[in-house]
């Protein structure tokens, strides 16, 4: 992960100027995971796919309204230890799209996020809710191929 600078004395980023705010963000927060768009569940085999995901370390879920996402956190290898590129002058396109006028640093993503799933228990109990027949699922799938 990415070396974590002082928040002690971090800035309000509406008092900062979009050229000098990533180096007052605590932690580099856009540069430390990669989020994929990913089909919308809805069947009890496309959750249980999503549990084995979130049974890695470093994955997460959310769906937000643009649709469903997993999230990988891991730090870009060319974050330096001071939250600058190493790469700036050749850095990926979408990196270089990538505004920061209101940005992680302002506020927390997960605030407008509809659900958000770190954990695989997390996960787990949301489909104990939404399937009432989840601890059968295993049940039914041996049936169908057994047919």
């Amino acid at each position: 992960m990415s070396a974590k600078r002082s928040t002690a004395s971090v800035p309000d980023p509406a008092t900062l100027a979009p050229e000098v705010k990533c180096s007052h963000c605590p932690g580099s927060r856009c540069c430390t995971y990669v989020t994929q768009a990913i089909d919308t569940p809805r069947k009890m085999a496309d959750f249980d796919i999503l549990l084995w995901q979130l049974a890695h370390q470093n994955v997460e879920i959310y769906q937000d309204e643009d649709g469903w996402y997993l999230t990988f956190l891991t730090a870009c290898r060319f974050l330096q230890a001071d939250g600058r590129c190493g790469i700036y002058e050749t850095r990926p396109q979408i990196c270089r799209d990538h505004s920061n006028d209101y940005c992680e640093f302002d506020a927390d993503p997960a605030d407008d996020f509809r659900h958000y799933f770190r954990t695989y228990e997390e996960l787990d109990d949301y489909c104990r809710e939404r399937f009432r027949n989840w601890d059968r699922r295993f049940e039914k799938w041996a049936r169908k191929k057994d047919r």
